[in-house]
């Protein structure tokens, strides 16, 4: 080997080291600001983060892809917490959880939240599902309908759809081993570069709250393990969500929806009304916004919440 071919492997080397480095003293620094807020419990070897607040009848929160349970305590459980017992949960892999021995696929995602439902003791509590949460929140309804008293879904996916929302295409990552090369080396710089646009994009058009990044939990995207897991939910949702469409006509359990008809990542006729015409007797409610309703329209969403439980008598 040359003198020049060394040099250049050295090189590389050096780089990415510092970009290790630099990747892990990020996410050291943002985990100091955000610490878990809530408690941990292990379900087939996956530790999961759960905030549980209130008193009532129970509402289960799951936020969507590369969020964590920080995204609903922003400007929605304080609404709702007077009247409910909400718990909000950080999906396998995201926020503070870990998958364990799980896979991200929509099915795999689904049976530790119906196992958690039950570690709870929570008698069919409405599932709120939010963007990539509304599909997981499908998949525990479809294969554990005893688990849950209704399906409160806001902007969820429930089609599957070839394009890649623009915010979301960096995680379009189909090798593991690539995706775990690009969250340790380049994925948080690029964020801490392009986050602000990527945040005005997935608000658009409604504007994203200056206080996001913390009171939000924007900053923990940075971390590496929120980069491999977005990635992980993105790239599995073509394994479980094709299958799950053709079984929605057998849904047992009532089923809301919210939708923003401004919505830029998922379209409110694709998800929404097309989810109306398979099953007839959901409900489909459009307002003005874009796809983060329980952060930019808190307010008509815990309304509306509220509406859904005592529509489906959630006790």
């Amino acid at each position: 080997m040359s003198l020049l071919a060394i040099g250049v492997l050295v090189s590389v080397a050096l780089v990415a080291g510092g970009l290790v480095l630099f990747t892990a003293l990020i996410a050291r620094r943002v985990e100091r600001i955000l610490p878990a807020c809530g408690q941990f419990i292990e379900i087939d070897g996956a530790r999961l983060h759960y905030l549980d607040k209130g008193h009532g009848p129970a509402i289960l929160m799951i936020h969507g892809l590369s969020g964590q349970l920080r995204n609903f305590t922003h400007s929605l459980l304080d609404r709702l917490v007077t009247d409910f017992r909400v718990i909000l949960i950080d999906r396998p892999g995201s926020g503070y959880s870990t998958s364990g021995r799980s896979s991200a696929r929509l099915s795999a995602q689904g049976q530790l939240v119906a196992k958690l439902i039950r570690a709870l003791g929570l008698k069919r509590p409405l599932l709120a599902g939010h963007s990539l949460g509304g599909a997981v929140a499908l998949s525990v309804a479809l294969d554990n309908p005893e688990c849950v008293g209704g399906l409160a879904l806001i902007a969820p996916l429930t089609h599957w759809q070839e394009a890649v929302p623009a915010p979301f295409r960096s995680f379009d990552i189909r090798s593991k081993i690539l995706r775990w090369i690009v969250a340790w080396t380049v994925a948080t710089p690029a964020a801490m570069l392009a986050g602000s646009a990527i945040l005005k994009a997935v608000f658009t058009p409604d504007s994203p709250p200056r206080d996001f990044p913390t009171k939000g939990g924007g900053l923990l995207t940075l971390r590496p393990g929120s980069f491999f897991a977005a990635s992980s939910d993105m790239v599995a949702i073509s394994q479980d969500l094709p299958n799950m469409i053709g079984r929605y006509s057998t849904l047992t359990v009532p089923i809301a929806i919210l939708f923003g008809t401004e919505d830029p990542i998922l379209n409110y006729q694709t998800h929404g009304e097309a989810m109306k015409h398979i099953v007839a007797t959901s409900d489909l409610e459009l307002i003005s916004g874009g796809h983060m309703l329980p952060v930019s329209a808190s307010e008509k969403t815990a309304d509306w919440i509220r509406a859904v439980a005592r529509k489906f008598a959630i006790s």
